[in-house]
C-alpha cells in the first residue's frame, strides 16, 4: 500500500509534469461542460430529464444564495461564482469515487533513502481536491473574488478603509487583524477541503486493502455525503464572505 500526499507526475508534456491530480481536474470539467451541453442542447418549454434535472439543481442553488443575500439582484452577481465553486468541487470529490481512481495506472522504478530500488504504484487519476495545489487556487480565486466585490460595491478607498486606517491607533491595528484574517481565509478554505478529502481517500485505501469486499461500502457511502458537505461548506462561506464584502462598512 503506497500513500502519497503530493500528487505523482504521470508524465512531462514540453517540460511541464502532468499529474494525476491535474488529469482529475480536466476531466471534471469536461464532465461538466458534456452535461450543461446536453442539458442545453434542445431547451424545452416544459422541461425533462437532463434538463430537469439542471433547472433543478441551479434553482436550488439560486435559492441558496437568496437565503444569505436576501436580494435577487444581488443573488444574481454571486451566483455564478458560487454555483461553479459547489459543483465544481462537488463533481470532482464524487468523480474520486468511481472505480479506476487510484486502481488504474502503472509501476516506476524510485530509489529507497539507502539507494535501493522498489517499484511504486502510480495511479492514472486522483481526486482533484486531494492536492493542496487545486484547494489553494480554488480558495484564492473565492478569497480575491471577495476584494474584486467589495471595491466595486464600495469603492477603493472605504472598502481598502477596512484594512487601512489611521484615524486611531486601535482602528489601525483592526485592519491590520482584517488583513491576516483575508489571508488567514485562504488558508483554511484550502487546507478544510484538502484535509477532508485527503483523509477519506486514505481511509479508502487502507478499508479496501485490509477488507476488499463488502465493508467498504458504507465507507463509500460517507464519502458522497462528505463530497456534498465540503463543497456546500466551501460555496457557503465564499457566499456569506462575499455579503460582508459589500455590506461591512454600511454597518459602521
Amino acid at each position: 500500500m503506497h500513500v502519497s500526499i503530493t500528487p505523482e507526475i504521470i508524465t512531462y508534456i514540453f517540460g511541464i509534469p502532468l499529474t494525476n491530480t491535474l488529469v482529475a481536474s480536466i476531466m471534471t470539467t469536461a464532465v461538466l461542460v458534456i452535461i450543461t451541453y446536453f442539458a442545453t442542447k434542445k431547451v424545452n418549454e416544459v422541461p425533462r430529464g437532463l434538463q430537469n434535472l439542471f433547472e433543478m439543481v441551479i434553482e436550488s442553488l439560486l435559492k441558496m444564495v437568496d437565503s444569505v443575500t436576501g436580494d435577487r439582484k444581488q443573488s444574481y452577481q454571486f451566483f455564478p461564482l458560487v454555483a461553479t465553486i459547489f459543483i465544481f468541487v462537488i463533481v470532482s470529490n464524487w468523480l474520486g469515487l468511481l472505480p479506476g481512481f487510484g486502481s488504474i495506472g502503472f509501476y516506476e522504478t524510485t530509489q529507497g533513502v539507502h539507494g535501493q530500488e522498489h517499484a511504486v504504484f502510480v495511479s492514472f487519476f486522483r481526486s482533484a481536491n486531494s492536492d493542496l495545489n487545486t484547494t489553494l487556487a480554488l480558495a484564492m480565486i473565492s478569497v480575491l473574488a471577495t476584494q474584486i466585490f467589495g471595491i466595486l460595491a464600495l469603492g477603493v478607498l472605504k472598502y481598502g478603509g477596512k484594512f487601512i486606517n489611521f484615524s486611531s491607533p486601535i482602528n489601525f491595528f483592526v485592519g491590520i487583524l482584517e488583513l491576516i484574517g483575508e489571508l488567514a481565509k485562504m488558508i483554511s478554505f484550502s487546507f478544510r477541503l484538502f484535509g477532508n478529502v485527503f483523509a477519506g481517500e486514505v481511509l479508502l485505501v487502507v478499508i479496501m486493502t485490509l477488507v476488499p469486499f463488502i465493508a467498504p461500502i458504507p465507507f463509500f457511502g460517507l464519502e458522497l455525503f462528505v463530497g456534498f458537505i465540503q463543497a456546500l461548506v466551501f460555496a457557503m462561506l465564499t457566499l456569506v464572505f462575499l455579503k460582508v464584502a459589500v455590506t461591512a462598512h454600511e454597518e459602521h
